[in-house]
């Protein structure tokens, strides 16, 4: 019986070679899956690679610029504002009541400008995930032409997998190596709220 339990094992391994490596191919043990199927975690391929680090620094530098405008604006309205109430006793109410809705138009309008900086740095912080994601997709491609891939699917989407098939420090290596920051000679002032 250990005779036939023997050699049904060695031709199922004959059958199947990479059956006692989990399926795999003794290269992917090397770092390069041999897969139809991988998986990518794209958030940490965008915040450990190089690129993805200078963008947000650059997001993080113009949000540090925009708060600290908010802060000297806020500063000035507070100090606007106790004016106005310290003239409330003196002045006559319509002239005081025409000074509180110009104020008060004032807060909304710098409040409307200040909204819309943030959404700008917003709007470029996405844009410049979209165009990383462009950028990165020709050395993807060439990670499936290696491996064999059919697809790479988002990790985050996969109930199950073999850890042998994410691909993420693969990609990241690649797109440091060939992107590098993926600095653009006409990318906008960093420093610009």
């Amino acid at each position: 019986m250990v005779t036939l339990l023997s050699s049904s094992i060695l031709q199922a391994q004959e059958a199947a070679p990479n059956v006692g490596l989990g399926g795999f191919s003794l290269e992917q043990n090397l770092g390069i899956p041999k897969s139809l199927l991988l998986t990518i975690h794209s958030d940490r391929m965008f915040s450990e690679s190089e690129y993805g680090q200078r963008i947000a620094r650059e997001m993080e530098g113009r949000s540090a610029v925009l708060m600290a405008e908010n802060r000297r604006i806020e500063a000035e309205l507070r100090a606007e504002e106790l004016d106005l109430a310290e003239r409330r006793s003196t002045t006559d109410p319509d002239a005081f009541r025409a000074l509180a809705q110009s104020f008060d138009q004032k807060v909304q309008e710098t409040r409307s400008t200040q909204e819309a900086k943030f959404l700008e740095i917003t709007n470029a912080r996405d844009e410049a995930r979209r165009e990383f994601r462009q950028t990165s997709i020709p050395i993807l491609e060439q990670i499936m032409a290696e491996t064999g891939a059919a697809a790479i699917l988002e990790q985050s989407t996969v109930l199950l997998s073999a850890d042998s098939i994410d691909v993420t420090d693969l990609a990241i290596a690649r797109i440091d190596a060939i992107l590098g920051e993926g600095l653009d000679e006409n990318a906008p002032d960093s420093n610009q709220p």
